[in-house]
């Protein structure tokens, strides 16, 4: 008897589990017809609803609403969801990586780009979109799969490229939104995956693509199975991994474009659906891409009925994508924390350093260099530029007239490319992670969740409102981070992960925030992608002193630097509170970047290109690569706005935008040259 009594508590939980995803599936299945009845309901009086969706009366506006919109509406979110859910269960299953999907590989945002240009310089191949999307996600795609091929299409490294070309991609479209703004104004909506429909065109294209992608599926699901063993086993049954594996991407890709072409871009559900259906009890590849498509057109479907019910309370139209990725970053972060194995990376070029020790005098011309070369850059900024008559340096009468207006764009530009580069050598050092900065770890995106968060909620504010929203919201994605990896005692995969889920929620919040369109989208806009256009002296004053400030706190870490990368028990050991000096450091990059990233916005890669020029010039010493890292991140972004500035005067092109241009090519050829 004694022996009985445990069974029963042990079986019981078992029974819970086992009925909870189905109870979770009932509920939001309930969920989404209340709903939806709910907005069918404000249309038509459910008397006139069978009739409507059948045979409307054509001389009844609120009918042809119900039966062309409405109906359209809710079949195709079925159909995306279905089809992001099928393609997420391939990316997943080929590439051995619960994190891949449409979003986080770059594939969305490669067909998003390929349809803006196609907009503005080709609308007449509009009508074969599909195709123009296939061709962008292929593109990125082939990018992509390019840069993580020699690393064995490492999670890690696919996952990095794709944040990489996903930010590549989205700068260039925001800048091209910024001078074609009455052209593209109509994309602010759809590129955050609108699900607003006028026809019946879209659902029938829907479905054929989930037909045919759903045959072509079960054509591979042999091989597609055998990506479950390691590549060794899966040669000796016979398999060409490489041809095989290339159709399935192919196949997987084409799904994500016709998605992308017909709605615009949806965050997450090709994640969250397999996720699911393995949740559900779903174990083999074949009930999996059954089973995923079924919980993605749900995902979708319930989240469009919640937006739909959430843009009448507030006035504005949420792209449903959007919503989707709010929903769908935090997913990534419990998978993430989920994660058990733990890979590090390649220690960056510090082997260089070693094999070619430099000389402190050697270091010091170096930095005299550096220095004399950034003054240099300073002079050209302010007296050299396009005018009337071509290229020419500005006589002294002139130069009274313009420097008013030069000046402060150029020292607030010094001003923020020292800080970012400041603050991603003190990241990579904390980390012990070649690739954190804070671009890519999510840093300065965190930093502009607080600022969008303060212009949205509080119009106009100050700058010293603005500093501390940024500031907090850079310490909130530090904090984030880094809890969500502390398990993996943070390993540098992990930490770019659960920066890749930072990342993913910030454009998020930035495609709701610039939805309604008007002067506060194009504002936001300018400030994404770098620009320096209002700055004023004030502000450039400010950035300066913030600059010296912080900067010169940064020595008086050194110690720390030199420690915390030894470990947890050797830090202890020589007296070092790990916490405390964590901590501070994670202060000072929060502080560092949140000023940065109100100056030149959140993309520019100078945070993670700088530290690495230093460490090329022979930095071994932390306090070594911070002094030859700033004045590289200054000159870096002070010629990236004079480009940006002279170019195509009298348009403009953003600082960040053009430094995003500059550094984020070295990222990938960096990405594509590790093992």
């Amino acid at each position: 008897m004694n022996l009985s009594r445990p069974i029963r508590p042990a079986t019981q939980p078992l029974t819970i589990r086992a009925w909870l995803p189905a109870a979770i599936t009932l509920l939001a299945l309930g969920a989404a017809l209340a709903l939806s009845f709910d907005s069918l309901s404000a249309i038509l009086p459910p008397s006139l609803w069978w009739h409507a969706l059948w045979s409307p009366d054509t001389n009844d506006i609120q009918q042809i609403i119900a039966h062309d919109s409405w109906l359209p509406r809710v079949v195709v979110s079925g159909l995306c969801g279905a089809i992001l859910g099928l393609a997420g269960t391939i990316f997943q299953q080929v590439l051995r990586n619960p994190l891949a999907e449409p979003m986080t590989l770059g594939v969305s945002a490669g067909a998003q780009l390929a349809l803006t240009v196609a907009t503005l310089w080709a609308p007449a191949l509009l009508g074969a979109g599909q195709w123009i999307a296939l061709g962008g996600a292929l593109i990125t795609a082939v990018i992509v799969f390019g840069l993580s091929w020699r690393s064995g299409l490492a999670p890690v490294t696919v996952a990095v490229a794709g944040l990489v070309v996903t930010l590549y991609c989205g700068s260039i479209g925001v800048a091209l939104q910024l001078f074609y703004a009455p052209y593209l104004r109509g994309l602010f909506i759809w590129g955050g995956g609108s699900l607003v429909q006028q026809d019946w065109s879209n659902v029938t294209t829907l479905a054929s693509r989930l037909v045919i992608g759903g045959v072509l599926t079960f054509v591979l699901l042999r091989p597609m199975t055998l990506f479950g063993l390691d590549d060794v086993n899966a040669r000796s049954l016979g398999m060409s991994l490489r041809r095989m594996r290339l159709a399935a991407l192919a196949l997987a890709v084409g799904l994500s474009a016709a998605v992308v072409s017909a709605v615009g871009v949806i965050g997450f559900v090709g994640l969250a659906a397999p996720a699911l259906a393995q949740m559900a009890g779903a174990r083999r590849l074949s009930q999996r891409l059954v089973i995923a498509p079924l919980f993605g057109a749900l995902i979708l479907w319930l989240t469009d009925q919640t937006v739909q019910q959430l843009s009448g309370v507030m006035g504005d139209l949420i792209p449903t994508g959007a919503a989707t990725a709010l929903f769908g970053a935090p997913l990534m972060l419990m998978l993430l924390a989920r994660m058990h194995r733990a890979t590090r990376l390649p220690g960056g070029n510090d082997s260089v350093a070693r094999r070619h020790p430099v000389t402190a005098a050697s270091l010091q011309r170096r930095l005299i260099g550096i220095v004399i070369v950034t003054f240099a850059a300073i002079v050209l900024a302010l007296d050299f530029g396009h005018g009337p008559y071509g290229w020419h340096f500005s006589s002294l009468d002139e130069f009274s007239r313009v420097a008013i207006w030069r000046a402060p764009r150029t020292l607030a530009a010094l001003a923020a490319g020292a800080m970012l580069a400041v603050a991603g050598t003190l990241m990579q050092r904390v980390t012990g992670n070649p690739l954190a900065s804070p671009e890519v770890l999510g840093v300065s995106a965190g930093a502009a969740l607080g600022l969008i968060a303060v212009v949205v909620g509080f119009g106009d504010a100050g700058h010293t409102a603005r500093i501390a929203a940024s500031a907090a919201g850079a310490l909130a994605a530090l904090l984030a981070i880094l809890w969500f990896s502390q398990r993996s005692r943070f390993a540098p995969d992990r930490v770019l992960l659960a920066g890749v889920a930072i990342g993913a929620l910030f454009q998020a919040v930035v495609a709701v925030a610039i939805a309604s369109g008007g002067e506060r989208a194009t504002t936001l806009l300018q400030w994404l992608a770098g620009s320096t256009y209002t700055i004023t002296p004030t502000d450039a004053a400010f950035a300066l002193v913030l600059c010296v400030v912080l900067g010169a706190l940064t020595p008086l870490c050194n110690r720390w630097l030199h420690i915390l990368p030894l470990g947890e028990a050797s830090a202890r050991a020589l007296g070092v509170s790990t916490r405390g000096a964590r901590f501070v450091l994670l202060l000072l990059i929060a502080m560092l970047t949140a000023a940065a990233t109100l100056v030149v916005g959140p993309l520019s890669f100078v945070g993670l290109t700088a530290p690495h020029f230093a460490r090329l010039l022979g930095a071994r010493r932390p306090l070594q690569q911070v002094l030859l890292a700033a004045p590289i991140g200054a000159l870096t972004i002070v010629i990236a706005d004079w480009l940006g500035r002279a170019l195509l005067m009298p348009r403009e092109l953003p600082a960040g935008l053009v430094a995003t241009l500059i550094g984020a090519p070295y990222l990938m050829w960096l990405l594509g040259r590790r093992r």
